[in-house]
């Protein structure tokens, strides 16, 4: 028999507020962290609303001797980081971070802890790229001697004057997707089974999933499992305007006016910046601790769609891979369609991505699904990408141990058939919840919560 695994601890930052509390009162409170953002001229894209996590630095989060490193950390490892810290707290566990000064023992032996963090595609800082980017024009190699990019100039140049020369020291060590579970596991000394899994929006329920099968088969009794992503650079914005997702905002300063879910009106996403952590713990040794779950983590589902995934699903088709990813997670946890009384979605706005996942949602749960509510958070903390799977899992736990839905925001009208609408706070009686994401690669992930035993 497969051992039971409980979530015990969660760490969440996004715009509405730096820990999981926060971030839950303004859900509750049906207040958006969407801003207009201040990290990207105005005017320099066609979106110039963010949720950006704002007050917030790395070394808050890391012990003293460690602070020289938050230098090295990219925005992503640094929301990591930060997440990781508080649900340790949350979890009430002694990790390596304690040992600092003579503190206590660890929870755990550090072979006995895991780490799975899911990552995006992290992009260079304007301005660490803007003077190696300048040393290369120009001489040869170009079309253009006057200014034209070299990429002999790019290389040495002949001499110690090359562009890559210009970028700084450590600069790789910055920028590697496997640098946020890297320093996590630093850290907080967990030695046990690590990975780092970039599969975009669906990378933080692929890491959960992948921290359950480790506890579940015994190689360790406790992960980290989560991810973190910012796209809230001139990289991240100019990627996701060409792939034709981001909404032309305008003057809007009312974020829930362009951010409709399952609105075949909507204009588009709109980028935020999170990091989801989650202590996952095996059920018997949260116990033993006198730890009180927030949920059971009963089953877990993935999937490929098929061709090149979403992009490729203009008419509106099903996302086949997350019908097989959910019915997967359903099989694994021993319930059915109908036992499901709330989905979490990524439910990004973008019209393409949204009518795909509609379309898996109906396949799955037909007629009902007009009667589970769903979770949809994009509208109040954005479309954060990597960084959404450990975020929605995070909301997920908190509506089980709450037994409440959070408002939902919607200015606009979802379509039929999905309780998508603008919704007030309310209780529910909650026994499993589902949270599901497909992504821009194909790769689709599922996860069922169910209610912690008393």
């Amino acid at each position: 028999m497969k051992r039971r695994v409980v979530i015990t601890g969660v760490g969440c930052i996004t715009s509405l507020g730096v820990g999981i509390e926060p971030t839950w009162s303004g859900l509750v409170a049906g207040r958006s962290g969407l801003q207009r953002s201040t990290r990207i001229a105005p005017g320099a894209f066609a979106c110039s609303l963010a949720g950006e996590v704002r007050e917030f630095t790395a070394r808050d989060f890391v012990p003293k001797s460690y602070r020289k490193a938050t230098k090295v950390m990219a925005k992503d490892t640094e929301l990591a980081v930060a997440a990781a810290h508080l649900a340790v707290k949350d979890a009430g566990i002694v990790t390596r971070e304690h040992a600092e000064g003579g503190g206590a023992t660890p929870t755990y032996p550090p072979g006995r802890v895991g780490c799975h963090i899911g990552a995006g595609l992290i992009a260079a800082e304007t301005d660490e790229l803007s003077s190696a980017l300048a040393s290369s024009c120009g001489g040869e190699g170009t079309s253009d001697n006057a200014g034209g990019f070299s990429l002999r100039r790019w290389g040495t140049g002949g001499d110690s004057s090359g562009g890559m020369n210009n970028l700084p020291p450590l600069w790789m060590l910055k920028y590697l997707p496997n640098m946020l579970a890297c320093h996590v596991t630093i850290i907080h000394g967990a030695e046990g089974p690590s990975n780092t899994l970039t599969c975009a929006e669906a990378s933080g329920l692929l890491c959960a999933g992948e921290s359950a099968r480790v506890i579940e088969r015994g190689a360790a009794d406790i992960c980290f499992a989560g991810s973190a992503e910012s796209k809230l650079n001139h990289m991240g914005f100019l990627r996701q305007g060409l792939a034709g997702r981001l909404a032309d905002t305008g003057d809007s300063d009312d974020a829930s006016s362009v951010m409709r879910p399952y609105d075949a009106a909507s204009k588009g996403t709109v980028l935020g910046e999170a990091a989801g952590i989650l202590i996952l713990e095996e059920a018997a040794s949260a116990k033993a601790r006198g730890r009180t779950p927030y949920a059971t983590l009963l089953g877990f589902g993935a999937a490929h769609s098929g061709g090149a995934g979403l992009a490729i699903l203009p008419d509106g088709s099903p996302n086949d891979g997350l019908v097989l990813a959910i019915e997967r997670a359903l099989n694994d946890a021993g319930v059915s369609a109908d036992q499901i009384d709330a989905i979490v979605p990524q439910a990004c706005g973008v019209p393409v991505t949204d009518a795909a996942e509609a379309g898996a949602l109906r396949d799955v749960f037909g007629e009902r699904l007009a009667l589970i509510p769903l979770v949809t958070l994009a509208p109040m903390i954005g479309e954060c990408a990597a960084g959404n799977g450990g975020v929605h899992l995070g909301v997920a736990a908190m509506c089980m141990r709450e037994q409440t839905l959070p408002a939902r925001l919607h200015a606009g009208k979802p379509a039929p058939g999905l309780a998508a609408d603008a919704s007030p706070t309310r209780q529910a009686p909650l026994r499993h919840v589902l949270v599901c994401s497909g992504s821009l690669g194909g790769q689709n992930a599922a996860l069922v919560l169910g209610r912690a035993a008393s």
